[in-house]
């Protein structure tokens, strides 16, 4: 049985350019797309060890929430207000580029803080 070496992650999306753009500088990759078609895009991490996130135009638009999503983890290591504040400058960050709070769910003795957001398509994610 051979072992799984690499993931891609998919978005069916209105924009795949725009939204490959966006998921780039989020997380420091860099956007792979070709003007000419703008029916597909992707955002590569530039050392090769995160996943590919592929975007692929689709008619429908989103009518639900995600079953899958990502984590952008912002604040790992840290607790209390030292992770709120690093969360809430990425945050920040990322509504300039489009992206939108949502809702803060704070640390419950279980799972610490972490910010649920949309990006510019309207898919959540959580910075964590």
């Amino acid at each position: 049985m051979s072992s799984v070496k690499q993931i891609q992650v998919t978005f069916d999306c209105a924009d795949p350019v725009r939204i490959a753009r966006f998921w780039a500088e989020t997380l420091g990759y860099e956007a792979e797309y070709d003007d000419e078609q703008g029916g597909c895009a992707a955002a590569l991490d530039p050392t090769g060890v995160g996943p590919r996130l592929y975007f692929q135009r689709v008619p429908e638009g989103k009518v639900a929430k995600n079953r899958v999503h990502l984590d952008v983890r912002v604040g790992s290591g840290l607790v209390g207000e030292e992770r709120l504040a690093a969360l809430e400058a990425e945050c920040a960050r990322l509504v300039a580029l489009g992206a939108a709070r949502v809702r803060l769910l704070t640390a419950d003795g279980v799972n610490e803080s972490c910010l649920v957001m949309q990006d510019i398509e309207g898919n959540e994610f959580c910075l964590a």
